[in-house]
């Protein structure tokens, strides 16, 4: 699976590659190279990335779902117990 960011981000990718480049090493790095850089960081770390997200959003979802029974747990055969309360003399 290929990772695809928005032209918007790309291109604001690319311009933070090149800031550090400049302030943290010895030599600049081009638009096209820094360009290449991410397209490597997409394709080689990316994946590792996104399945790590997408293991985090299973557990999170695996979480909900264990407590639906519980939100929605409606106990059976209570007619008689809320009609026997009715009838209760006082």
């Amino acid at each position: 699976m290929t990772i695809e960011i928005p032209k918007e981000a790309r291109q604001q990718a690319i311009s933070s590659i090149e800031r550090y480049f400049k302030e943290n090493m010895e030599e600049r790095i081009g638009n096209i190279a820094a360009g290449a850089l991410l397209g490597f960081f997409l394709e080689e770390i990316g994946p590792l990335v996104y399945n790590h997200a997408v293991a985090e959003v299973q557990e999170r979802l695996q979480a909900r779902i264990s407590e639906i029974d519980i939100e929605l747990h409606e106990d059976a055969f209570t007619y008689w117990q809320k009609f026997d309360r009715m009838r209760k003399p006082r």
